[in-house]
């Protein structure tokens, strides 16, 4: 029984993942129902009703930053009307960020992740050491040096994302006119940002690969 209702879901997330594509122009990664054992481990971990979980099928999409992430939540509360959204950047979980968007379609409940870059990768990393250490990480629990360890790089996301947003250019007017006096080294507080976002990615890019290769290798 259980079986079959995470499977009902397969029709409303096929129409999510249709809207995403045709109505925002952009390519969702996801899948259309949560396996049997991770919604069990779930409904154990949250002690919550089965009717309440948001994302037995859901979808992501991964942005450049924290402006277009805003414009994208936004353009998805505009597609799918009476949508729910948890923002988890302010208000992380155990370190992860990201903004959700809960679509409703027949009665389902559709989870949308939006996630930047960096978010993304996040995310990634901890999955990463959750393979390889301890699954609990995820939720708070394992070894304190590796929970300090992304608390703190969070952390770093979160500081580096917010910046970001003060000191990028101002939105283009109509007319083609961008109203933006100059200022004084802004411009290379902006490259600055950028490099350390670059730089930030790069270490959790290959922070990933040293973990899954270690998993390959054990395999």
């Amino acid at each position: 029984m259980l079986d079959d209702y995470r499977l009902s879901f397969g029709e409303a997330y096929d129409a999510v993942v249709r809207t995403i594509r045709n109505q925002l122009k952009l390519e969702p990664t996801g899948r259309p129902a949560k396996s049997t054992s991770s919604l069990i481990e779930k409904l154990h971990r949250e002690s919550i009703r089965l009717s309440q979980v948001q994302d037995i099928a859901g979808c992501r999409v991964v942005v450049g930053d924290v402006a277009k992430q805003d414009q994208v939540v936004a353009s998805l509360e505009a597609a799918f009307a009476g949508a729910s959204v948890v923002d988890r950047r302010t208000n992380p979980s155990y370190g992860y960020r990201a903004v959700h968007v809960i679509a409703q379609i027949s009665g389902k409940l559709i989870e949308i992740q939006v996630r930047t870059a960096l978010q993304h990768l996040w995310a990634e990393y901890s999955e990463a050491l959750s393979d390889e250490f301890d699954t609990a990480i995820k939720y708070g629990g394992g070894e304190d040096r590796l929970r300090q360890m992304l608390t703190a790089t969070s952390a770093t996301v979160a500081e580096l994302e917010t910046f970001e947003k003060k000191v990028a250019p101002l939105p283009q007017l109509h007319g083609g006119l961008v109203d933006e006096k100059p200022q004084p080294g802004l411009q290379h507080l902006r490259e600055q940002v950028a490099h350390m976002k670059q730089q930030l990615a790069h270490e959790l890019n290959n922070a990933i690969f040293r973990l899954e290769s270690q998993k390959g290798h054990k395999q």
